[in-house]
């Protein structure tokens, strides 16, 4: 594998709005040799814009979810950084130089970006708080971000996880436990990155109640 080149994974999900915009200024960023689109079964242009975008495009044949979008494009690899990023971040996207920056000087195995103070809550904050609590029991580490699924990894964390990454929406809360039960460095990196919220209705909290849920799977099956 070529030294800190860098695949650039986003799953994706009905995202034709803007998803062409993360494309192109994923593209941009210092060191970053592929994009790889896992269109996670989309119902609109989604995996035609990332095309034209000049992303490659894996499609789904339905909705696999996140982890499972993600391990459909880890087989895309190459270089020995890969960079995972949201499909609605837009121009703000090109702050993954940041975490890429971050794991190429080796100051950590796995960059988390921290996303700037929310001006309000968008929910509870159970998921946030039982992700904090987790993983702070588990590995001793406070993170503020814990839910962030902008991360860098290199090829010491990807082997913590086993080469593939958990399903559900406690995919984050896998990562950052089993990366840092094999003694590796996890950093938390402040970007300035911007992506759609998940408001204060019913969908959001179905979202959120889903991502509770899935976090405690991912704890009850490590503890046993």
């Amino acid at each position: 594998m070529e030294k800190n080149m860098v695949t650039v994974l986003i799953p994706a999900y009905n995202e034709e709005g803007i998803i062409a915009e993360t494309v192109k200024t994923a593209l941009t960023i210092p060191r970053v040799s592929q994009v790889v689109v896992i269109d996670d079964g989309s119902t609109d242009k989604t995996a035609q814009k990332a095309e034209n975008a000049g992303a490659m495009v894996i499609e789904a044949v339905e909705n696999l979810g996140k982890g499972g979008a993600l391990n459909l494009g880890l087989s895309m690899m190459v270089g020995d950084v890969l960079l995972l990023l949201d499909a609605d971040l837009g121009q703000t996207a090109s702050e993954g130089k940041k975490l890429i920056d971050t794991i190429v000087r080796e100051e950590a195995d796995m960059a988390i970006a921290k996303f700037p103070e929310k001006k309000s809550k968008s929910g509870l904050g159970l998921a946030l708080g039982l992700a904090i609590s987790a993983i702070r029991h588990y590995t001793g580490l406070n993170l503020s971000s814990p839910l962030s699924g902008q991360r860098a990894l290199n090829l010491r964390a990807l082997e913590a996880l086993g080469g593939k990454f958990a399903e559900g929406f406690g995919i984050e809360v896998a990562m950052t436990i089993d990366v840092a039960k094999q003694g590796l460095v996890i950093r938390e990196v402040p970007v300035k990155m911007e992506h759609r919220e998940t408001g204060r209705n019913i969908a959001g909290f179905v979202h959120r109640g889903k991502q509770f849920f899935d976090i405690l799977s991912v704890l009850i099956k490590r503890s046993l």
